[in-house]
């Protein structure tokens, strides 16, 4: 199983994957990836953007996820099947906030 790496590494895994996943509801939308300052080597933040609009809400913080928990996890089938799900869901809360259909490409 392969998992680990390096804090830019796992970095450019996790935007990827959230890219990835987020797409998958609709091509408009994109993944931002917070890294560094305060979180290098610590964690990353999450975010969604659909134009003008963000989930979580700028007003709020990133969804937060540790660097041991995305270096671990992404080794793990489940683990992977499991954020995939969440970040999709979060790319159709955005879509449905605006009042837009989400647009599904398999």
């Amino acid at each position: 199983m392969f998992a680990g790496g390096s804090y830019e590494e796992v970095g450019r895994w996790l935007r990827g994957f959230v890219t990835s996943h987020a797409k998958r509801e609709s091509p408009r939308v994109e993944a931002i990836v917070e890294a560094g300052d305060e979180r290098e080597g610590k964690s990353f933040g999450v975010r969604l953007r659909l134009g003008e609009r963000f989930h979580p809400p700028l007003d709020q913080p990133a969804i937060e996820l540790s660097f041991d928990e995305v270096g671990a996890g992404k080794g793990s089938f489940a683990w992977c099947e499991a954020e995939a799900t969440r970040v999709r869901g979060w790319a159709r809360e955005l879509l449905e906030s605006g009042g837009g259909r989400a647009s599904r490409s398999a």
